[in-house]
């Protein structure tokens, strides 16, 4: 990373060789679209801009996408998407895009993203939308981000920060300079259609050498009853017992 001429002008100590890493946790990346597709020829859309796509197969060029608004599949080309890490960070979108895609009537006020700066290869540049009280009020601020030598990055001089999540962690907080706080990440179509994973809860082994008649015939369980032998296994052990009635087994310990 370039160094910023602006450097010495922070009233804050600069600490050589702690560049903290975003996050310790690996940021999964999604593909997310950047135009409307197809932009004639048809009433419905197969995507919109901002969706978040699913990719089935990547020619290089081209890619086969589906839309998680819509659930229709293009064949488009690939710099009709954007990649986005840490839900904020675009790659290789364009100022007048950014503004764009924060316009969304879907971002309230303080919405922003963070991308590439188009001016200096160096350094990023946050885009932040500021709502007026009217639609034709609203409009996209940019702020540049500099790195320093030890990788850390600020907007203002006097405020450094180990990594661009702690920028945004200060900058959700307090506006200090900013056009307003930050709220949310910029609106991404069909991001919370992804349906969690079960969480899967698994009950402790049972000892059956512990499970007693008393448990096992027990005919209504309570709110507070955390018995180990759930109603369906109790159920099925007790029609079990019923045609094998005469037996001299015993569940009694």
């Amino acid at each position: 990373m370039g160094t910023c001429p602006t450097r010495c002008r922070s009233h804050m100590t600069v600490l050589e060789n702690r560049s903290v890493p975003e996050s310790s946790a690996v940021q999964e990346s999604i593909i997310v679209a950047l135009h409307n597709y197809p932009s004639i020829g048809q009433t419905e859309l197969t995507m919109h801009i901002g969706d978040r796509l699913t990719v089935t197969s990547d020619d290089g060029d081209f890619m086969m996408v589906k839309s998680l608004t819509t659930e229709r599949e293009s064949y488009i080309p690939t710099n009709c998407t954007a990649e986005v890490t840490h839900r904020w960070l675009y790659t290789g979108i364009s100022r007048l895009k950014a503004v764009e895609l924060l316009m969304l009537p879907q971002n309230i006020n303080g919405s922003f993203l963070i991308r590439e700066s188009e001016t200096n290869k160096d350094c990023y540049s946050l885009s932040v939308l500021r709502k007026g009280p009217h639609s034709f009020m609203n409009s996209v601020k940019h702020y540049r981000i500099c790195h320093l030598p030890n990788g850390w990055v600020f907007i203002s001089p006097g405020l450094t920060f180990p990594s661009l999540q702690h920028l945004i962690n200060h900058y959700t907080e307090n506006a200090d300079g900013l056009c307003c706080q930050l709220t949310k990440p910029c609106y991404i179509g069909g991001l919370d259609n992804i349906r969690p994973t079960p969480v899967v809860i698994r009950r402790p082994t049972l000892n059956w050498k512990d499970i007693s008649r008393s448990v096992i015939f027990r005919q209504k369980r309570t709110e507070s009853d955390n018995s180990l032998v759930s109603e369906g296994l109790r159920e099925a052990i007790n029609s079990y017992l019923q045609m094998t009635e005469g037996s001299d087994f015993s569940w009694d310990t």
